[in-house]
């Protein structure tokens, strides 16, 4: 998913919106998904995207696939954060099992899948923690990634999993119309989750 850097929403008046306290006392998902959604914004049908019509970062085809059936570009654009809270959940959060990471590195990876697919997500996380990259956190990853963090540090694999992002992104053919954005991401999902590393 693409997000146009114009049309970035307070984080503050994210985590209004969720009803999160603004003193970091929230629960891990919805901090995260405000910190996300901060960068996805609001609607957007930018003609290099390749995900065309979107809204609080979910394109028109993830939607049609989550609620099973076709959707026009009105219906995008009245997507609310209500609305798409449960899809980021079910198809980022849980496939990248948010919840048994730590909670900066949970951001980085989360935000990842958001941006470029849970599968890419989990296997750059693998291949940072040194466990088998099938594309799925599993039992065996979340064991591999909590080893990591307790032998080297959240914040070395906060900054170490996010300079893997850097790298991909700057890959991509589509760098030179996006890479700005990308990596002004990176950085900024970098410094929320360095504040989040306990």
């Amino acid at each position: 998913m693409f997000s146009d850097p114009g049309n970035v929403l307070a984080l503050d008046n994210l985590l209004d919106a969720f009803g999160v306290p603004v003193d970091g006392k929230a629960d891990t998902f919805d901090r995260c998904l405000a910190v996300i959604l901060k960068h996805e914004g609001g609607y957007v049908d930018h003609p290099k995207d390749p995900g065309g019509a979107t809204n609080l970062g979910v394109t028109k085809a993830t939607w049609e696939g989550y609620v099973r059936r076709a959707v026009s570009k009105a219906d995008i654009r009245a997507l609310t954060i209500e609305k798409v809270k449960p899809l980021y959940r079910k198809n980022y959060w849980d496939a990248v099992s948010g919840d048994n990471l730590p909670a900066g590195l949970a951001l980085c990876v989360f935000d990842f899948a958001v941006n470029a697919g849970p599968a890419r997500a989990n296997r750059y996380l693998q291949a940072l923690v040194g466990s088998a990259q099938d594309g799925k956190t599993g039992p065996a990853t979340v064991s591999a990634a909590q080893a990591f963090v307790a032998a080297q540090g959240e914040r070395t694999a906060v900054q170490a999993y996010q300079a893997a992002r850097r790298g991909y992104y700057r890959s991509l053919g589509t760098f030179s119309t996006f890479g700005r954005g990308w990596l002004r991401r990176v950085d900024e999902t970098e410094a929320e989750a360095l504040e989040m590393v306990q």
